[in-house]
């Protein structure tokens, strides 16, 4: 279970390291087509002048926390929303073939909740400890 961990923990890292250097320096990727809806959606996003950055190194630093297995619990909480993002917005508004990749990501974050599930006992108790 441990080297399942640790394997999960860096390949859900280095996704999202990757995801967000490559728009943060502005690497020029090659972009697949993308539906109406989908493109209607990152218009209004990139509209905006600070949520696609605050986004990406938000990203970058919970993949950075993976990667090195610091504060991974957290990491992990973070990023959940955003995976959950994710995985919408391919189910949704994209097309069905690029909606592998945002399965494995939910699947990698709800492992690694389980795996960390320990660590989420304080914060799931219905009465605070005294």
């Amino acid at each position: 279970m441990k080297i399942a961990i640790i394997i999960v923990r860096s390949l859900l890292g280095l996704m999202f390291v990757f995801a967000a250097v490559v728009v943060l320096f502005k690497i020029p990727m090659e972009q697949p087509p993308m539906t109406p809806g989908a493109t209607a959606f990152m218009t209004g996003l990139m509209s905006g002048n600070y949520f696609m950055t605050l986004l990406k190194v938000i990203e970058l630093i919970c993949g950075i926390l993976l990667i090195v297995n610091f504060w991974a619990p957290l990491a992990t909480v973070v990023l959940f929303p955003i995976t959950v993002n994710i995985l919408f917005f391919h189910a949704f508004l994209d097309e069905p073939k690029n909606l592998p990749s945002a399965l494995f990501l939910i699947a990698a974050n709800l492992f690694l909740a389980y795996a960390y599930r320990k660590n989420y006992a304080g914060l799931l108790m219905a009465k605070p400890i005294q």
